[in-house]
């Protein structure tokens, strides 16, 4: 049976209708849609733009990190430099105080959670707990860029003026 144009926009927009009478009642109900910026991203760069415009890798040649994000906005950041050496005693509590630089000043790790203030265009981290604990019970905001599954965002900038610039791509279609 074929069915008359007329008929097919009158069934689809039924079918819209209904969808968004549901989604409203879900939502009416207390439910939330799912944080659109949920997954699993790996660290693509840490850079970090300096005054004169010019740009160098803030982590190293090759940085590494993952940022988890749940359905909820909760998150988990960590961001680490490839390069950092180990620790001589093989003891954590036996490092040089040049040892114990290298791993503060080569790593930054957050968690907490994490809202998109869509009218600024800025990502608003709430952070729980930090590896560098002046950031603890802090609302941080970065502005962002999303292109498909790469996220990028900058941190405001530091007393020297230089910009970090965090690019994640995320992996795979878990979470979404």
């Amino acid at each position: 049976m074929r069915m008359h144009p007329a008929g097919v926009r009158l069934f689809a927009t039924a079918c819209l209708v209904a969808g968004l009478g549901s989604t409203t009642t879900a939502l009416a109900s207390g439910a939330t849609a799912p944080f659109p910026l949920a997954g699993t991203w790996t660290l693509q760069a840490a850079d970090a733009l300096h005054p004169d415009g010019s740009r160098t890798r803030d982590y190293g040649a090759a940085p590494k990190g993952l940022l988890m994000i749940d359905r909820q906005g909760h998150y988990s950041l960590q961001i680490f430099r490839a390069e950092r050496p180990r620790f001589a005693a093989d003891a954590k509590a036996k490092g040089t105080a040049d040892e114990y630089r290298a791993a503060v000043m080569g790593s930054s790790t957050h968690y907490g959670t994490v809202e998109l203030d869509a009218a600024r265009h800025q990502l608003v981290f709430h952070i729980e707990g930090a590896s560098f604990p002046n950031w603890e019970g802090q609302q941080q905001r970065r502005s962002f860029e999303l292109h498909g599954d790469v996220l990028s965002y900058r941190v405001p900038p530091r007393p020297d003026g230089n910009v970090p610039i965090s690019v994640w791509r995320r992996s795979g279609a878990g979470g979404r």
